[in-house]
């Protein structure tokens, strides 16, 4: 190639050549993730723009615990937007229990064919191997504070569950929560690993442990 040839090639920023980088190493990164390390509660980073706020290891474990204990044994449980509890669940119930991560954030598409792409914008559209009324409990954490976001996302929890729901939102959504889900707020309060500006609750539809505790 003669040396004119290459001074037509784009050329890239100094600025882009380093996002580039940085983007290659971060797929890098979640390739190598394997064995136990990748259900560690925030070996993926939270991406504030998706509005991606983790729960603290405590909270994530309590939580695990609630749908653990309300699936029942060998059940079905369903994280929405939840992928603190979903890692936390299959950290202590690897084998014991089905379990799906419903996501819009692709890198946790580390975790195979429990990955399921999630867009709360498209409430119902999921694969055909998620069948109506397929899972002991749903638990969700919608992304946004916002009334569309909660109602979307509440088309989904219904099409999924077979009953039992478990929602973590604000507690500025209690009232919409309970006219969109039969929902009631429980004593037992989240705690994310970063101070957020609106309190968080927990809401559920059935006799919950959350509810039996200050």
């Amino acid at each position: 190639m003669s040396n004119s040839e290459d001074e037509d090639l784009p050329q890239l920023s100094s600025h882009a050549l380093a996002a580039l980088q940085e983007f290659y190493a971060e797929q890098k990164q979640y390739t190598d993730l394997g064995g136990d390390d990748k259900y560690n509660v925030g070996i993926i980073e939270e991406n504030w723009q998706l509005s991606q706020f983790w729960y603290t290891p405590e909270t994530a474990l309590r939580l695990a615990e609630e749908a653990v204990a309300a699936a029942g044994e060998g059940g079905r449980v369903a994280c929405v937007s939840a992928p603190s509890v979903y890692q936390k669940l299959r950290e202590l119930h690897r084998d014991d229990f089905s379990i799906c991560i419903f996501e819009y954030d692709q890198r946790f598409a580390i975790y195979g064919e429990e990955f399921i792409f999630y867009d709360y914008n498209n409430p119902v559209d999921l694969p055909e191997k998620i069948a109506a009324h397929s899972f002991d409990i749903v638990i969700a954490d919608p992304p946004y504070l916002s009334e569309e976001c909660l109602r979307k996302t509440s088309e989904t929890i219904k099409y999924l569950t077979r009953g039992k729901i478990l929602l973590c939102t604000g507690a500025v959504m209690e009232e919409e929560a309970a006219k969109l889900l039969g929902v009631k707020m429980c004593k037992f309060i989240p705690k994310h690993t970063r101070t957020l500006g609106n309190e968080f609750r927990c809401y559920v539809n059935y006799d919950s442990g959350l509810d039996r505790e200050l």
